[in-house]
C-alpha cells in the first residue's frame, strides 16, 4: 500500500495497521474483524484500511458515552472545558497541514483551495464555542404567583449525542459537531462517512492526546446502513445531529420516532444565484462560477442555477465559459489545482450521468459536460467543470441536486419572474445576489426563501453566522448561538420561599 502521492509528499498517518474505533479512551478492531478501504480519488488507489463497525459496536460507544456524560465529563467545570477545547484548538493548528494532507488524498479537496478553508477557520470554530462555556446561564423570571415563588432556569446538556457526518469537507464537518458538543457539555458518538474517514480518526487522535475524558468523543467509522443506522434508532442516544442528503435525512426523522430523539438536519439545497445586469461582472463571473465548481461541486449550498438578467447573458455566459475552460484540473496535492476530483467511482457515475441527462433534455453543454481521462487523470475521478445552457426550470438537471461541478445558467427579465422562480424548490439552504443597487441587494435577500444570502460574495463561513436551511434544506443551525441551543435543554425551577 502507497502511502506516498504523485507529488512525493508523505503522510505519515497512512503508514502503519488499519485505523481502529475509538471508544471509551481506547483503540480497538471492530466487532466485526472487517476493515473497508480509503481511496485517494485522484488516483484510485487504496491508500489506508479502516475498522468497519457494527450495531455491537455502536452499543458499545454509547455505552462509553453515557457513562462519561453521567461521570467525569458531567462534572467537570466549565473552565475546565474551557481549557481543553483550547487545547484541542491549539492541536488542531499544529497538525493542520497534515490534516489538510488526509483531506486532500481521503476525498479530493485541493490543497491549493481558496482562503476561508484554512487552519484559521478550522481552529476559530473550536475558540468560538469555547467561549461560550463560561457564559451558558439560566434566567430569572418574574411571575404572578399569589404568594412568594423564585422562578428561574437552568440551561443543561440534553446528553449523548450521534454526529453523522458527510464527507465533502471532512476537517469543517468534524469541528462544526464536535465544538458545541464540547462547549454544552454532551458526550457524542460520531460516524464520519465511509468514502472519507481519516480525518475524523485524525482528529480524535488529537482529541486524546489533550486530555479529553475518555467516553466524551467516540468514532466509530463503518457504512450508514449499519453504523449509522443503528445509531439513530438506539434509544440512549438523546440527540442525532447529521449532515448529508435530504433522501437520508428523512430516514433520520424516521428512525428517531422511538424515543422522540432531538433531531437537527443540515442537508441538501439547489441554490439560485442571482446576476443582475448592473452587477459587476469583473467579481460576479468568478464569482458565481466558483460557487459550483469549488470542491468540484460537493457542496450543499452551490450556486447551481445561475439567473442572468438578459441584457448582461450572453456577456456573463461568454465570460463563464472563458473562464471554466482555465481551471486546472488535477490530483488534490498540486498546488496549483483548482478543481479536484469527485470523491468516489460512484458519485462520478453519478455526475456524469447528469452529464448525459443535460443534453438530452435539451440543454446545451457549453463547456465541459465529459469526465476527465487523459494523462494522470486516467485513474482518477475527475470531471470537466461544466456549464448548460438552454435550460429550463422544470430540466431535471435544474431541478435536483447533483453534488459536482455543474452549473445551469439562466436568463431572466425580471425580478418578480427571478423571486418567483428562485424559490419554485422543495430546497432552501443558500442563494446569491450580484448586483451594485442596495435596493436589489435588500429586497431579494427578503424575499428569497433560503437560509443564507450572500450578496456581491458567495461561499463564506464564520463560527459566529448562523448557517442551516428551510424547507427539505434541513432543521437548526450550524455555527452561532442558535447551534450551540440546539445542545442544551432548559429546566425551570419554582421554589415556593414562604
Amino acid at each position: 500500500m502507497s502511502t506516498t502521492t504523485p507529488t512525493d509528499r508523505p503522510i505519515p498517518f497512512l503508514d502503519g495497521p488499519p485505523k481502529e474505533l475509538l471508544i471509551g479512551g481506547a483503540w480497538s478492531a471492530a466487532d466485526s474483524g472487517r476493515t473497508f478501504p480509503s481511496v485517494n480519488p485522484s488516483t484510485g488507489e487504496v491508500i489506508a484500511e479502516l475498522a468497519e463497525g457494527d450495531a455491537t459496536d455502536v452499543d458499545r460507544a454509547i455505552a462509553a458515552a453515557r457513562a462519561a456524560f453521567e461521570g467525569p465529563w458531567r462534572t467537570t467545570r466549565p473552565v475546565q472545558r474551557q481549557a481543553l477545547m483550547l487545547a484541542l484548538a491549539d492541536a488542531v493548528a499544529a497538525d493542520f497541514e497534515h490534516l489538510r494532507l488526509l483531506e486532500a488524498v481521503d476525498m479530493g479537496l485541493p490543497v491549493g483551495r481558496s482562503p476561508g478553508a484554512g487552519a484559521d477557520f478550522a481552529v476559530q470554530v473550536l475558540r468560538y464555542f469555547a467561549g461560550w462555556v463560561t457564559k451558558i446561564q439560566g434566567d430569572t423570571l418574574p411571575n404572578s404567583m399569589p404568594f412568594p415563588v423564585l422562578t428561574y432556569t437552568l440551561r443543561e446538556p440534553v446528553g449523548v449525542v450521534a454526529a453523522i457526518i458527510p464527507w465533502n469537507s471532512p476537517i469543517s464537518n468534524v469541528l462544526w459537531k464536535l465544538a458545541p458538543v464540547l462547549a454544552s457539555g454532551c458526550t457524542m458518538v460520531l460516524k464520519p462517512a465511509e468514502q472519507a474517514s481519516l480525518v475524523a480518526v485524525r482528529i480524535a487522535e488529537l482529541v486524546t492526546e489533550v486530555g479529553i475524558p475518555d467516553g466524551v468523543v467516540n468514532v466509530v467509522t463503518g457504512f450508514g446502513s449499519t453504523v449509522g443506522a443503528a445509531l439513530t434508532a438506539h434509544p440512549d442516544v438523546d440527540k442525532v445531529a447529521f449532515t448529508g442528503s435530504t433522501a437520508v435525512g428523512q430516514e433520520i426523522v424516521r428512525a428517531a420516532a422511538g424515543n422522540l430523539k432531538r433531531v437537527t438536519l443540515e442537508l441538501g439545497g439547489k441554490s439560485p444565484d442571482i446576476v443582475c445586469a448592473d452587477a459587476d461582472l469583473g467579481r460576479a463571473v468568478p464569482g458565481a462560477a466558483m460557487g459550483v465548481f469549488a470542491n468540484s461541486g460537493q457542496a450543499c449550498c452551490a450556486g447551481t442555477r445561475i439567473y442572468v438578467e438578459r441584457p448582461i447573458y450572453q456577456d456573463f455566459v461568454d465570460a463563464a465559459v472563458e473562464l471554466a475552460g482555465k481551471l486546472r484540473v488535477g490530483h488534490s496535492l498540486d498546488p496549483s489545482t483548482r478543481i479536484g476530483p469527485v470523491v468516489s467511482e460512484q458519485q462520478l457515475e453519478r455526475v456524469t450521468g447528469y452529464l448525459d441527462l443535460g443534453p438530452a433534455e435539451g440543454a446545451t453543454a457549453v463547456a465541459g459536460g465529459h469526465r476527465l481521462t487523459d494523462g494522470d487523470l486516467a485513474d482518477g475521478y475527475f470531471v470537466a467543470p461544466t456549464i448548460f445552457t438552454d435550460v429550463t426550470d422544470d430540466m431535471r438537471i435544474a431541478r435536483e441536486e447533483i453534488f459536482g461541478p455543474v452549473a445551469c445558467v439562466m436568463p431572466f427579465d425580471t425580478i418578480d419572474e427571478v423571486v418567483a422562480r428562485s424559490n419554485a424548490t422543495s430546497y432552501g439552504l443558500a442563494g446569491g445576489v450580484w448586483t451594485r443597487d442596495v435596493s436589489t441587494a435588500h429586497r431579494l435577500a427578503q424575499e428569497l426563501r433560503s437560509g443564507t444570502v450572500w450578496v456581491n460574495t458567495y461561499n463564506l463561513f464564520d463560527p459566529v453566522v448562523p448557517f442551516g436551511g428551510y424547507r427539505m434544506s434541513g432543521w437548526g443551525h450550524e455555527c452561532g448561538p442558535d447551534a450551540l441551543d440546539q445542545y442544551l435543554n432548559t429546566k425551570a425551577v419554582w421554589i415556593r420561599t414562604d
